[in-house]
């Protein structure tokens, strides 16, 4: 089974976020990049997992530039098999999307694993963009997956339950929590992703469909109200008048 892996780079959730050129773009000085959580701790250790007990292979692509390759080099040492980066600086979704379908088309996958979303944009666009594209079925937040032959048993927690569905492959599922156990890289897994394969490939010239017009940060939290503990009434008015929760 052949099991490609989508992998984004995120900012550490430690980072300070800051904008630059007048609101337009984000601030990358002094951030922190990491593996999309996400794509990371289940996405690609369910991958590993179905090979070990399948075959087969994982690859995990990523589309951006040379600076991106030091987090591609995590996901080998957690154990991808090799790794592809499109050379391209995607500015949405959609672009990123038809990058890897450009890629990915060819190599006849059975199987294409990402996040729900990644924790800077979450936007949860990238599964049903690329399951279009590709004329694949599209299982969104799913929690479980297991494999019998080609058909894939899979389990999305919805209100008030869980929803089984089948799926025959080739297909493409964004994973949410559970869906696997986050892996730490072993020393011999970081020794070993210093000589796997990470191939660069040219971008097949996809365009952005949006633009950025700025960004904001959220408003700063207001001050506090301490009220005592025997003063239910002015606590019931505050709530009713002024946060208007009740």
């Amino acid at each position: 089974m052949k099991i490609l892996v989508c992998i984004s780079k995120a900012p550490d959730t430690t980072a300070k976020i800051a904008f630059t050129d007048n609101n337009t773009a984000f601030d990358t000085n002094g951030v922190q990049f990491i593996v999309n959580p996400y794509d990371e701790w289940y996405a690609l250790v369910r991958g590993l997992e179905l090979k070990e007990q399948n075959g087969g292979s994982v690859t995990v692509v990523n589309v951006g530039l040379a600076e991106n390759e030091p987090i591609i080099r995590k996901a080998l040492a957690i154990g991808a098999d090799e790794a592809v980066r499109i050379n391209v600086n995607p500015t949405d979704a959609l672009q990123t999307a038809k990058e890897i379908v450009a890629f990915a088309k060819a190599e006849g996958f059975d199987m294409v694993l990402l996040g729900k979303e990644t924790i800077d944009y979450n936007g949860s666009q990238l599964g049903g963009m690329i399951a279009e594209l590709m004329d694949m079925p599209y299982v969104s937040l799913a929690s479980k997956l297991e494999m019998e032959g080609t058909t894939a048993t899979i389990h999305r927690d919805i209100q008030g339950g869980t929803e089984v569905v089948e799926v025959t492959a080739p297909f493409v599922i964004s994973a949410a929590k559970g869906m696997a156990e986050a892996r730490i890289p072993n020393m011999r897994g970081i020794m070993a992703a210093r000589t796997k394969p990470l191939k660069v490939v040219e971008g097949s010239g996809a365009n952005a469909s949006t633009t950025i017009a700025n960004y904001e940060l959220p408003p700063a939290k207001g001050e506090c109200h301490y009220i005592d503990a025997d003063n239910a009434a002015e606590l019931i008015e505050l709530l009713h008048n002024e946060a208007k929760v009740i």
